[in-house]
């Protein structure tokens, strides 16, 4: 880390600008756009972990995304810089459950935040399997990440 960087700068898993293709008819950022740069962020955010392309094509491994919520809080428009950061809020065999918070670089504003659930899956076998004691014990080094609530949705 650098001198002037912060701890903060740490869960950065995403920067980029809203381009004006990247706008509806009414000039703000498309809700799509929320999503392409919410899922860059995830994988970065996977990366961390151990959770790599590398990872993935050597074991037959794959992610799916199977919940998915997201508050707009405020507007972006054409020119605007995006940062996102990121945590791993649970994980556990093989399930995986993290936040993402989208802020405007100018104005330091929340723009967007959500939350995802994910499962590791055998692509041969095309079903869920646990993620290995790795992968696990990192996002719980790096993150806090507690195991799966009870109850919680699958």
């Amino acid at each position: 880390m650098s001198p002037t960087a912060s701890a903060d700068d740490d869960a950065i898993t995403y920067r980029g600008t809203v381009y004006p293709w990247h706008c509806d008819h009414v000039g703000h950022m498309n809700v799509m756009w929320y999503v392409g740069k919410f899922d860059e962020a995830t994988w970065n955010l996977f990366q961390r972990v151990g959770i790599t392309p590398a990872y993935l094509r050597a074991n037959q491994r794959g992610m799916a995304a199977v919940d998915q919520h997201i508050q707009y809080q405020r507007e972006l428009t054409a020119g605007d810089v995006v940062t996102i950061r990121s945590t791993i809020l649970e994980i556990e065999g093989r399930k995986i459950r993290f936040r993402h918070e989208m802020t405007n670089g100018d104005t330091g504003e929340v723009a967007a935040v959500t939350t995802l659930l994910g499962v590791h899956m055998d692509t041969q076998a095309r079903k869920s399997c646990p993620f290995p004691a790795e992968v696990i014990g990192r996002a719980r080094q790096l993150y806090g990440a507690v195991p799966a609530t009870p109850g919680a949705p699958a």
